[in-house]
């Protein structure tokens, strides 16, 4: 049994007004998991992209407006989304306060594609030794 103890894990700057906490992944030993918290200022959030599995998007707080395809939809706290594999999909800040979004993707290793080829690409893998 792993105890991750997310009071210690870091925050990073994802992109401006995007602030993300990586709470389980391939790196602290996840094999079929990656669950992140992101905090976006109003009017920000995650530009259209996909990724290759599954994943959950919960609001904590806040209120976002997701895109999943060609449907948007307002979604607040204590609701969740589910984006099936290969949906291109986004989401923004619609509100006044800070957006508190939880990441739960079907892989242990975040990779995703952006449709701006400008946008910064992440892979979460373990140090290699």
């Amino acid at each position: 049994m792993s105890l991750l103890d997310h009071n210690t894990q870091p925050t990073e700057k994802w992109r401006d007004g995007v602030m993300t906490q990586m709470r389980a992944s391939a790196t602290v030993g996840a094999h079929q998991l990656c669950i992140f918290d992101q905090y976006c200022e109003p009017g920000l959030g995650a530009p259209m992209h996909l990724h290759a599995v599954e994943e959950v998007l919960e609001v904590f707080s806040g209120t976002a407006e997701i895109t999943l395809g060609r449907q948007t939809m307002v979604v607040t706290a204590n609701q969740s989304v589910l984006i099936p594999a290969g949906a291109r999909h986004g989401f923004r800040n619609i509100g006044t306060d800070t957006l508190h979004v939880r990441a739960t993707l079907a892989a242990a290793i975040f990779e995703a594609s952006y449709d701006d080829r400008n946008e910064l690409s992440r892979r979460y893998v373990p140090e290699q030794s």
